[in-house]
């Protein structure tokens, strides 16, 4: 699955009315379900129209191969993610809030993802397409931008730190610390995890050396 188109990985044909929606809606929960149980590789597009009892000719007629049932699953996670950052930082009240609430969103992404099985296979499906890996970095992107506009306004005006690109580089590493969790023993994840927000809560919004 590897090309430099975006729009590969789009919906063919966007679905307009209820029960077009309900139908893509189907494709995707099964899509999942196939995901968690064998892995992207593994999963055909003929199985999944078999399973979600609708025609392959259907499937097709939204999904033009598996990266673009992978992207609009991809889409999910990260509006859920989007959603839950933009509420959780709507009133920041100082830097040590911010640094807090962050810390606080790994603990529930962790707590999200590690109940869905699906979770996994489809951000690992992120790592073997360069389009989806595209889609992937815009994400972090914009939950960083979500934090650097919640605490510009509490940094102090001498502030050194090129917020824009560690407020990036963060959030990506964020979200890849919570994968490896999620792949490994939940008691080892917590004390993984437990390390990370030490490591966060001391350099995040650290002032560089001069």
């Amino acid at each position: 699955m590897n090309s430099n188109n975006p729009d590969r990985v789009t919906f063919r044909k966007k679905p307009q009315q209820e029960r077009s929606i309900q139908r893509v809606d189907a494709i995707l929960t099964v899509a999942a379900a196939l995901i968690a149980e064998k892995g992207i590789s593994a999963m055909k597009m003929t199985e999944l129209a078999a399973v979600a009892a609708i025609p392959i000719g259907s499937v097709y007629q939204y999904f033009p191969d598996k990266a673009a049932i992978v992207r609009a699953l991809l889409e999910r996670h990260a509006g859920l993610v989007q959603q839950k950052v933009e509420e959780s930082f709507a009133a920041v009240t100082s830097l040590e809030h911010a640094i807090e609430l962050a810390c606080g969103m790994i603990d529930w992404y962790y707590r999200e993802f590690r109940s869905d099985p699906a979770y996994l296979g489809v951000w690992l499906g992120t790592e073997i397409d360069k389009d989806i890996l595209q889609l992937n970095i815009a994400h972090s992107g914009r939950v960083a931008d979500i934090f650097l506009e919640s605490v510009r306004p509490f940094l102090p005006a001498e502030s050194r730190i090129d917020l824009k690109a560690r407020t990036q580089l963060f959030s990506h590493l964020i979200g890849a610390s919570v994968r490896f969790a999620v792949m490994s023993d939940d008691g080892m994840a917590r004390r993984m995890l437990h390390e990370w927000k030490q490591v966060i809560r001391v350099t995040l919004l650290a002032e560089p050396a001069p």
